[in-house]
């Protein structure tokens, strides 16, 4: 399959489903989809720390799997499903859960990271209850290795994570 040469500097329509509902909007090919999500379709719900990948702050879901907004093109997701932590109610079951549990664990302070936290963590305890597996605390530490907070010591991240996996 051949992909069209996208120039430089011409705008590109990108045709997206974010959160369910089908969305379209302008972008460079070099605009990152974190910034195209928040400044084109107000979907300011993925946040951007370090744009190098790290912090884990901008993870959203690709077609049902979690990737760094920061790491990818906006012109990539073209025709594909993005989902953010501002998915309606309802929608991901999981994500739900977590939302309440991490209320209910105090699991987040300043709310920096806690979108993309969610998002990893329901990705993450999806493809666990696909396989049967119930994770254990330790591989909920590791799997939240590639999220950076500063505020909670992780504890109540933890701990609320581990509600949802043991539900």
């Amino acid at each position: 399959m051949s992909h069209p040469v996208l120039g430089r500097d011409a705008l590109h329509t990108v045709h997206l489903t974010l959160n369910g509902r089908e969305r379209s909007a302008q972008a460079q090919p070099r605009l990152l989809l974190s910034d195209f999500l928040r400044h084109e379709l107000g979907a300011t719900g993925t946040h951007v720390g370090c744009e190098h990948g790290v912090c884990g702050a901008c993870t959203v879901r690709i077609d049902g799997v979690a990737a760094r907004a920061c790491l990818t093109l906006a012109v990539q997701v073209d025709g594909r499903r993005v989902d953010t932590v501002e998915a309606p109610q309802g929608e991901h079951p999981l994500l739900d859960a977590l939302r309440a549990a991490f209320k209910r664990h105090h699991a987040l302070q300043c709310g920096f990271c806690t979108a993309g936290i969610l998002m990893s963590s329901a990705d993450w305890l999806q493809r666990q209850q696909a396989a049967g597996q119930r994770p254990d605390e330790a591989e909920v530490r590791d799997m939240l290795s590639g999220h950076l907070c500063r505020c909670t010591g992780y504890t109540p991240i933890v701990d609320a994570v581990m509600e949802v996996a043991c539900a």
